[in-house]
């Protein structure tokens, strides 16, 4: 019976979606004449719906016939036939809309409308066969463009003979003086045969139950391509009032490429495929939708009411025109194990701000008041929430590589087999001697470094796999490793930026003049850190301590261009652009963006790797007034850390682990051994374990993920529901640690507060091993008191504080094998560190080096204003 529900189901939600199908052709273009619809003349500006643009170009106006909604979230719909038998072909589309009125427009194209009316009620539908999306407008969203050489092909044989307009009005206020609205769009259209054919491949979910209530619900689809390679250049997501995320990717060999991602709660256009993308014989096309039952009190379906839901991954392609389909579609779910693997990314949801998420879902809302409100107060919560990603970060504090013997640690880096690799600087320090006011090195006499600098061990035992870089450097500083495991190095000495192979004694590669600083292209003047692109090849310096500025050169080290400019602190806010010790950069292959850590100025920038156009910028005040360095994981997350507080500040020195799509913060993490002093780099990898590395402490931390993941699969087959989960306890946290909330005394409780797992531990649990310690201390105490009290007297008192001290020390974790509260705690689920943070790091065997005061006045933090820039 199942199976019978669903073959009728998918024909029917294909038909009511998207759908085109054929009609017999009109016959001569005077028909078109003879059939147009007569508009009002209070809008027309001309009476001539078809005009020529030369012997082989005319031009289509599709317009509302001078309509007036009479109530908020209308839908009308109107079409307009094909004015010429033979084929042509839409290469471009002019949108006429007020912002004011119309919240979108979509345009299908068909071979016969729903009704033959001047306009109608879109719930009686758009076309009777099979409609193909050729155009979306959408309120605030970008417009479609079609590539050059690319078409929609129109008429002849096979394709669509009628074009339906539908137009969404949203708020209806701006029609209480009663006025016509024709709205719409232009077609541009040409007999010339077009060498690419443009047209829509949709992924839908047809089978996806919502159970109430359920907090996170993944819909997945994928089907393999089994056709010509096309060329993937626009996308739409299309949801209801649950869906949260909406993600597409191309997968081949079991790499996953982002075709696009979007919140369905805004404007649903078509939005360009950032990067383009390009589908060949069997690659796996995947997307999945991210939905939230909670507010509903029972199961929700696909279907097409308000109170259904949809899951559709829109996407517009081209192809040779001797191979093109114009149309395709994939509802199965062909390889649910490799959902798996689906990058991070896919389950965090995109902030909407509260304005846009009236009236953007193409349906009437049927929904109660009731419902309404708490569909709300959901959405608003997202810009705090981050679906199936309950993780901490946490000190890995088995990790023995605290312990290792280095000099000032300035770079981190993963090879390719996910070794840690550590840039230090030996018996080197970075001083107020280092450099004169020309920023020439000073201290030539001591010599090149005579220990090895880079040391490359084991991420899990910190055991030493191999080491290099004897005799070569004076002042290391930055580091990366490319994809072929070559070590790219700076040297803010030398002024130079170094390849080296792995097993190689001399560099590779050298850029910059030795000893000698510059701001030209064969020179640089203390440069911090060097990426190299792993598509392109492309290397990129930040320079630096003396410079303001991104230098690109070709894989072979010829200089390309530069971008950036210092800082006019007269200004107030430093501009995009602008920056104040460019110190960390991370390369996001995913976006083709290159961000920095501009550090000075407390701020991450982002730009296009290839021409240095500004992007974005990422601060938040949490970072204070320093941001040291940044890493990027592919999946969507950005790692960075800060530096200390100015005195009277507050911010602490902390990690950050933020959403690289949105930029905000999801997590901090301080460790548990010693203290940061001056964190100076930070890598990542995608499990997310983290490594830090030090000058000031010379050490190198490692953290972890606590996340404890459920990944659910609801799908319906009779009504049965099946739950993949990835661990075997899963603990959900009521609340999560989000240092950004909008509410300062929200702030203040998320980090002062505990954060008590909801399921998995009990309540009497906590409280018997919460007062099993203490009982036992009180025994303890009152036996020694009694002891000391018949052996010693009254000097039993003294020798009574020193014993009950230790022991305090040791419940505070001072001695080994002492009972950690935040240890506890933090073992469970969404916790956070921070309500206990003195007591867990209290007892740190971390001791003061009174001779760090020489490390460097370059790594510190220079006093207020005027800042002098510290270095490291």
């Amino acid at each position: 019976m199942a199976g019978l529900v669903n073959n009728l189901l998918i024909p029917f939600l294909v038909f009511q979606n998207i759908c085109f199908g054929f009609r017999s052709p009109l016959s001569v273009f005077k028909r078109f004449k003879d059939t147009t619809r007569s508009l009002s003349s209070e809008c027309l500006e001309s009476d001539q719906p078809v005009i020529s643009l030369g012997l082989s170009d005319f031009a289509l106006d599709i317009r509302m016939p001078g309509v007036t909604p009479k109530q908020s979230d209308t839908y009308l719909c109107m079409s307009v036939p094909l004015p010429v038998d033979d084929e042509a072909y839409v290469v471009d589309f002019k949108p006429h809309a007020s912002m004011d009125t119309v919240h979108h427009m979509l345009l299908f194209g068909c071979n016969e409308p729903s009704s033959t009316e001047n306009y109608w009620d879109c719930d009686e539908g758009t076309c009777k066969d099979k409609s193909n999306i050729l155009y979306a407008w959408a309120r605030n969203a970008p417009p479609t463009r079609l590539p050059k050489g690319v078409g929609f092909r129109v008429g002849g044989e096979t394709g669509g003979r009628f074009f339906v307009l539908q137009v969404h009005y949203g708020d209806i206020s701006e029609f209480r003086d009663k006025h016509k609205d024709c709205s719409g769009v232009t077609l541009h259209l040409t007999h010339q045969k077009q060498p690419l054919i443009a047209g829509m491949y949709l992924m839908m979910s047809v089978n996806t139950v919502i159970p109430p209530g359920e907090k996170v619900v993944d819909a997945d689809i994928a089907c393999h391509y089994k056709r010509f390679p096309m060329h993937l250049f626009a996308y739409r997501v299309h949801t209801h009032r649950l869906g949260k995320v909406v993600s597409g990717y191309r997968v081949r060999n079991g790499q996953w490429t982002l075709i696009g991602r979007q919140s369905p709660q805004l404007p649903q256009a078509f939005y360009p495929v950032e990067h383009p993308v390009d589908v060949s014989y069997d690659d796996i096309l995947a997307a999945r939708c991210v939905f939230s039952g909670e507010g509903r009190t029972t199961e929700t379906h696909i279907g097409g009411t308000a109170n259904d839901e949809m899951c559709n991954f829109y996407i517009m392609y081209y192809m040779e025109a001797k191979h093109a389909v114009s149309y395709m579609t994939c509802t199965q779910n062909a390889n649910p194990e490799m959902f798996r693997n689906i990058p991070q990314e896919a389950n965090i949801p995109i902030p909407v701000k509260s304005d846009m998420l009236k009236m953007t879902h193409g349906h009437h809302e049927a929904t109660k008041g009731t419902d309404k409100s708490s569909l709300l107060q959901q959405a608003k919560k997202e810009e705090e929430e981050i679906l199936d990603q309950d993780f901490h970060i946490e000190e890995a504090v088995e990790w023995p590589g605290l312990d290792l013997k280095l000099g000032q640690v300035s770079g981190l880096a993963l090879d390719p087999e996910n070794n840690l690799v550590i840039f230090h600087r030996g018996d080197h320090v970075w001083d107020e001697n280092s450099f004169d006011s020309k920023f020439v090195y000073q201290q030539r006499g001591l010599g090149p470094i005579e220990q090895n600098t880079i040391l490359v061990v084991d991420p899990s035992n910190a055991k030493l796999l191999h080491s290099m870089g004897k005799s070569l450097f004076y002042l290391p500083h930055g580091l990366s490793v490319d994809k072929n495991g070559n070590y790219w190095v700076t040297d803010v000495a030398l002024h130079q930026v170094f390849k080296l192979g792995a097993d190689d004694k001399e560099p590779l590669l050298i850029l910059g003049v030795a000893l000698q600083p510059g701001n030209d292209k064969n020179h640089f003047c203390q440069p911090t850190d060097v990426a190299v692109d792993s598509v392109t090849g492309n290397i990129y310096v930040s320079d630096g301590y003396c410079n303001s500025r991104i230098v690109q050169f070709s894989p072979d080290g010829l200089y390309v261009m530069q971008w950036g400019e210092g800082t006019e602190t007269s200004l107030g806010r430093a501009r995009p652009g602008q920056f104040q010790i460019p110190h960390s950069l991370a390369l996001i292959p995913d976006f083709s963006q290159l961000c920095v850590a501009d550090r000075e100025n407390g701020r991450i920038q982002c730009f296009r790797s290839q021409t240095g156009e500004f992007i974005r910028e990422i601060k938040h005040k949490s970072f204070g007034r320093e941001l040291f360095a940044v890493s990027y994981v592919p999946g969507g997350l950005l790692f960075a850390v800060n530096g200390m507080p100015y005195p009277g500040e507050a911010e602490p020195v902390q990690g950050f682990v933020m959403n690289f799509s949105t930029g905000e913060i999801i997590d901090t993490f301080i460790p548990l051994r010693k203290n940061f002093e001056m964190p100076h780099d930070v890598v990542a990898s995608e499990d997310k374990t983290v490594f830090i590395g030090d000058v000031h402490a010379r050490a190198v931390w490692k953290f972890a993920s606590t996340e404890k993941m459920e990944h659910r699969s609801v799908k319906k087959a009779g009504i049965e529901v099946q739950e993949i989960k990835e661990s075997e306890t899963i603990v959900e946290a009521t609340s999560r640690n989000n240092p950004e909330s909008t509410d300062p005394l929200k702030k203040q409780e998320k980090q002062h507060l505990v954060q008590q797992a909801s399921t998995g531990v009990s309540f009497v649990l906590i409280t018997t091993l919460l007062i099993i310690p203490v009982v036992v201390l009180l025994a303890i105490l009152v036996f020694i008191r009694w002891r000391k009290t018949t052996v010693y007297g009254a000097d039993g008192e003294h020798k009574l504080d020193s014993s009950s001290g230790r022991i305090l020390g040791r419940l505070r974790g001072k001695g080994g094998g002492g009972l950690n509260l935040g240890n506890f705690f933090a073992s469970h689920k969404g916790y956070s560190r921070k309500g206990f943070d003195r007591l867990s790091t209290e007892g740190s065997d971390q001791e003061k080096d009174e001779d760090d005061g020489t490390d460097s006045e370059e790594e510190c933090s220079a006093p207020p204003p005027p800042p002098a820039p510290s270095s490291s």
